[in-house]
């Protein structure tokens, strides 16, 4: 997409291809016909700064996804460490992200969230009538 006015809201959504829980909400605002960005973490290397608006309002727990095969072939349910040591991980393996992560303005929200996508949706329509 390109360039957008300052008025607008951008919808990022951060994914894996892979992710099913990416698929659906990328159907989620499709559906609904709302513009968004869609950045493959695989590309987008995110920053332990960036991940930590995350981590910060949900939580390391919450941000991770301990069903995901690299989280269990890690055996990271047994790894005790630090936010910042987990987000230095995060942001080398988003595999073990709960996905995707979704950002509009000041919201938020991680994995499969629809009310999250719900309000972010209803932020960036506001964005629109600014």
């Amino acid at each position: 997409m390109g360039e957008r006015k300052g008025s607008e809201m951008d919808i990022q959504l951060l994914g894996l291809p892979k992710s099913k829980t990416t698929r659906k909400a990328q159907r989620f605002f499709t559906d609904r016909r709302i513009a968004f960005h869609d950045l493959d973490l695989r590309r987008h290397k995110l920053s332990p700064g960036e991940l930590s608006k995350w981590v910060q309002r949900f939580g390391v727990e919450a941000c991770l996804d301990p069903a995901s095969k690299s989280y269990r072939e890690q055996a990271l349910q047994y790894v005790s460490a630090g936010e910042d040591a987990w987000l230095g991980r995060m942001g080398d393996d988003p595999s073990i992200l709960a996905l995707p992560l979704v950002r509009c303005g000041k919201e938020l929200a991680v994995g499969d969230d629809p009310d999250g996508w719900r309000r972010i949706a209803d932020a960036a329509r506001g964005g629109d009538r600014a």
